[in-house]
């Protein structure tokens, strides 16, 4: 078990948070909650044990591991994908290679009776004790087992990690943390860069093998699918509730109306003394009386009500102008990089209104579709069709880029934002977690996740008939996700969605194209029976072999 004992962090004259106890069981999946600045990632590194607490202490077993995934990664560029993921038993490695070599230095050493020698002895003893108590393992076998989960094919193995953008080299960082076999897996934001398939065979390794779990996620099916546990952190301290993220909702829910009712009650009797002490502190026989119940005040505790949000904005898309019947029409598309084909002979037909998905593992084309559809890239043969009247919203995954570097946030927002709109420029920014002197801060100090919120917002502005989104989930908190996907299901015109995050497209997409094995598939279920769907198929495979 790992204990989390009375940790506070305080930095320039501020507590985030302070008193922060609790205990880390065996089997314990826990969902590390609470809104952006409330310091889960804070809190999260110093379990990890990279960060120390301004007080208190983690404690934690002599031999257990914690391993930890941070959002962002520092990977390095010299080794395979096989090898940097074998990384992951260097312990064991280096363990093994001294044990041989202290062997060795038994052999040839003729000094029987010395100290040296008999410390060589006892140092032997204690690794190769160590070693093999270690459960006897084929390496090779299980990192190619847990790449291949992660979505690397054979080929893959043995490139360099160079060829690999960001999100590839962040499951490598995970294969390497799921081979150590940890106590305690912390994991930051694991679904930000994986496809659906990858999330769900990590769902499964976390429900039912690893240990202890705890994960910062804005991926609400994630969360509840694996989490049987939540920790809140808010208004500087936590709340711990044995239960998953949907019921905890409910829970938080009841213990803020409890709040609220007894901060009523204590407001009442506040109000209510000090009248009393109002009306009588000039009368000699009240004395006492008044004089106790000022000490009363002095003494009492005052309820807090936990901070919620308690706004209910509703994003509008702006009018626009309505499509012809068919905005894209795709007929016998292929496209390939060199050798490499991307698909072959896609066809894809999308009406007016429709809001589609396009789903399939990374590097299967979705991206490569899109940027088709925006005309980034021209096709090897076959037709790509926009619709009359056509006026294409585009959320690319590289977008918080294209910001102009010098403008303010709220002078981005600003110039393309018309009619009514316009008054509600700074709730809408705050939605999006943009509040107070930020709004004046420069395009160019904001990290890639703060751009990639602005450029959300930008696009809800603009009056198109189609939205074309390629991963626009990737750096929202659920709260904000939640204002766009209820933006989206009002929205009249077309939305085509490149979306990792299931949740999200739940009850927002009616149709999905799949794109697996160089095809284009189309499939008339949403998002819940497609996966459905996929599930069978994979367990009749599993049943064929």
């Amino acid at each position: 078990m790992i204990t989390v004992n009375d940790i506070a962090v305080e930095f320039g004259g501020r507590t985030l948070f302070s008193e922060v106890t609790f205990a880390i069981n065996e089997t314990d999946k826990i969902a590390l909650m609470g809104k952006n600045g409330a310091g889960k990632s804070t809190l999260m590194k110093i379990i990890a044990g990279i960060n120390k607490p301004s007080r208190g202490q983690i404690s934690a077993p002599k031999d257990g591991v914690i391993a930890y995934l941070p959002q962002h990664l520092l990977t390095e560029d010299n080794a395979t994908v096989r090898n940097e993921a074998a990384k992951a038993f260097k312990e064991i490695f280096a363990m093994r290679d001294e044990i041989e070599q202290l062997n060795h230095e038994l052999t040839v050493r003729t000094d029987y009776e010395s100290d040296e020698y008999m410390k060589l002895i006892e140092r032997v003893s204690e690794l190769s004790e160590k070693f093999y108590s270690i459960e006897e393992s084929n390496y090779d076998a299980d990192v190619e087992k847990v790449l291949k989960g992660m979505g690397f094919t054979q080929e893959d193995l043995d490139r360099p990690t160079s060829d690999f953008s960001g999100g590839w080299r962040m499951r490598i960082e995970l294969a390497k943390i799921l081979l150590r076999k940890p106590d305690l897996i912390l994991l930051d934001e694991p679904t930000n860069h994986l496809d659906i398939e990858s999330i769900q065979w990590l769902e499964e390794f976390l429900i039912n093998s690893a240990k202890a779990v705890i994960v910062i996620s804005h991926d609400r099916a994630f969360v509840d699918n694996i989490t049987n546990r939540t920790i809140e952190v808010t208004m500087g301290r936590i709340y711990d509730y044995k239960a998953n993220y949907s019921h905890y909702l409910e829970l938080r829910k009841e213990r803020r109306e409890q709040q609220q009712k007894q901060y009523e009650e204590q407001q009442k009797f506040i109000a209510e003394t000090k009248e009393f002490i109002e009306r009588f502190k000039g009368t000699y026989s009240k004395t006492l009386q008044v004089q106790s119940r000022v000490k009363m005040l002095e003494k009492l505790d005052i309820i807090e009500v936990d901070e919620v949000d308690t706004s209910a904005l509703k994003l509008k898309f702006p009018p626009a102008a309505r499509s012809g019947q068919y905005p894209v029409a795709v007929e016998e598309l292929s496209k390939s990089y060199g050798n490499h084909v991307v698909f072959n002979d896609a066809r894809m037909v999308i009406e007016r209104g429709e809001k589609v998905a396009l789903v399939g593992k990374n590097g299967e084309g979705k991206s490569t579709m899109v940027k088709l559809i925006m005309n980034e890239i021209q096709s090897d043969k076959g037709k790509m069709e926009v619709g009359h009247n056509v006026k294409i919203g585009y959320f690319a995954q590289n977008q918080a880029s294209l910001l102009d570097e010098n403008a303010t946030i709220f002078d981005t927002v600003d110039r393309v934002a018309e009619g009514e709109i316009r008054t509600q420029i700074k709730n809408i920014l705050g939605a999006f977690m943009f509040s107070g002197d930020d709004i004046q801060k420069k395009v160019k100090v904001l990290s890639g996740g703060e751009k990639t919120r602005l450029a959300m917002v930008k696009l809800l502005l603009e009056p198109y008939n189609v939205l074309v989104l390629d991963e626009p989930t990737n750096h929202l908190d659920l709260k904000t996700k939640d204002i766009i996907k209820d933006a989206l299901k009002t929205f009249e015109g077309t939305v085509i969605l490149v979306s990792h995050d299931r949740d999200f497209l739940d009850g927002l997409a009616e149709k999905v194209f799949e794109f697996t094995n160089k095809r284009v598939v189309e499939h008339f279920e949403d998002i819940k029976g497609f996966l459905a769907k996929k599930k069978m198929e994979n367990l009749k495979e599993i049943e064929k072999k």
